[in-house]
C-alpha cells in the first residue's frame, strides 16, 4: 500500500526551479529516504507534502487523500528548523504541542513520560527549553512529533546535532516505528544512516529525480565495482592507478571505484609490487559512492549543457 505519492510536482521561486517535475512513491511500514546535496530541492518538497507551500503543478496523494488539512493531521513532522518555545517548560511544551495534535491531557501526560524516560529525559521536564543544549532540544523536538502516534512521520536532518549515543538511539527508535507498520520519510546527509535504515530512497540534484527506488536493488544494479583494500607498505601505488576514482583513502586502506572496465586484478598487481595485502575484496559500492558518483557526473553534464 502506498502512504505517500508525488506525481510529477513542481515549485518555483522566481526564476529558480526548486523542485523539477519530481515523482516517487512511499510505502507503508517502510522507510524512504530523501537523499541530495544542499539545494537539491529536498526540504521543498518535504514542506508541500506538509501542505506548508503550496505546489505549483503536479499531484500529491497522502493514504488516498489530497494534501491538504485533513492529511496534515495524519502525519508528524520534524522540520529542519526546530521549532520549540524557548520560554517554556519542556513539559509544558510537550504537552501544549500533544494536545494541538489531538491527545487528550491524560493521554498525552502517559506517552511523554513514557518518552522522556525512553531518551533518559525526564529530569529535564521542569527545564525551560532555553536552556537546553543543541542535542537535548532535538530530542525533545523528536518526541513532539511522534507523541501523537501519528501514521506517518517526516523527519528532515533528524540527526543533525545528536552525539553517536543518541544517533543510534534515534535509528533504533526510528526502526522500531516502522515495525509497527508506521512509513518513515527521512532527509539527511548521513549515508551511513540510510544504508542501515532505509527500505527505498530518492536521491535529488537540482531539484531533479536522479534515482529512486528500493536500495537493495539500486546497489545491486551498480554492480560489483568498487575494491575495499587494506594494506601495509607504501600507499604510492594509489597514485599510479588509472580509470579510477579514490574514495576513503588512509594509511592502509583505500574504497576504490572501477571506472571505464578496469580489471580489478590490475589493481591487486599493482598494490602486491609495493604492499603486504591484509584484505582486497571487490563489491557492491556504499551509497557515498553512488551518491558521489551519480550527483559528481549529473553537475559535470549540467556544466557542459551551461558551457555548451
Amino acid at each position: 500500500m502506498i502512504s505517500i505519492q508525488v506525481k510529477n510536482l513542481s515549485k518555483s521561486f522566481g526564476k529558480t526551479k526548486a523542485v523539477n517535475d519530481v515523482s516517487f512513491d512511499v510505502y507503508k511500514g517502510r522507510i524512504f529516504g530523501l537523499l541530495g546535496p544542499n539545494g537539491a530541492g529536498k526540504t521543498t518538497t518535504i514542506r508541500m507534502i506538509n501542505h506548508i507551500i503550496p505546489q505549483d503543478t503536479g499531484e500529491i496523494i497522502i493514504n488516498g487523500l489530497q494534501v491538504g488539512p485533513r492529511t496534515q493531521k495524519m502525519i508528524g513532522y520534524m522540520p529542519e528548523e526546530r521549532g520549540l518555545y524557548k520560554k517554556m517548560k519542556v513539559g509544558e511544551q510537550l504537552m501544549y504541542l500533544a494536545q494541538l495534535k489531538g491527545l487528550n491531557k491524560t493521554d498525552a501526560k502517559k506517552k511523554i513520560v513514557y518518552w522522556l524516560r525512553r531518551f533518559d529525559a525526564y529530569d529535564w521536564h521542569s527545564k525551560v527549553v532555553g536552556e537546553l543544549s543543541k542535542g537535548m532540544s532535538q530530542k525533545i523536538q523528536f518526541i513532539a512529533t511522534i507523541v501523537h502516534d501519528p501514521d506517518i512521520y517526516i523527519f528532515d536532518e533528524p540527526f543533525s546535532g545528536l552525539d553517536p549515543i543518541n544517533s543510534e538511539l534515534l535509528k533504533q527508535i526510528i526502526i522500531e516505528l516502522r515495525q509497527n507498520g508506521k512509513t518513515i520519510l527521512f532527509s539527511t546527509h548521513r549515508m551511513e544512516q540510510v544504508e542501515q535504515m532505509c527500505d527505498d530512497i530518492c536521491l535529488f540534484n537540482n531539484g531533479k529525480v536522479v534515482i529512486t527506488g528500493n536500495l537493495r536493488k539500486i546497489k545491486k544494479d551498480f554492480g560489483k565495482n568498487t575494491v575495499l583494500i587494506e594494506f601495509d607498505g607504501d600507499p604510492g601505488f594509489l597514485d599510479e592507478l588509472d580509470d579510477v576514482r579514490i574514495n576513503n583513502r588512509s594509511t592502509n586502506f583505500a574504497e576504490i571505484r572501477i571506472l571505464n572496465g578496469l580489471d580489478h586484478q590490475t589493481i591487486l598487481k599493482k598494490a602486491m609490487d609495493k604492499t603486504e595485502i591484509n584484505k582486497f575484496q571487490l563489491v557492491e559500492p556504499s551509497l557515498n559512492e553512488i551518491f558521489i558518483s551519480t550527483v559528481g557526473e549529473d553537475n559535470i553534464k549540467n556544466k557542459e549543457a551551461l558551457l555548451s
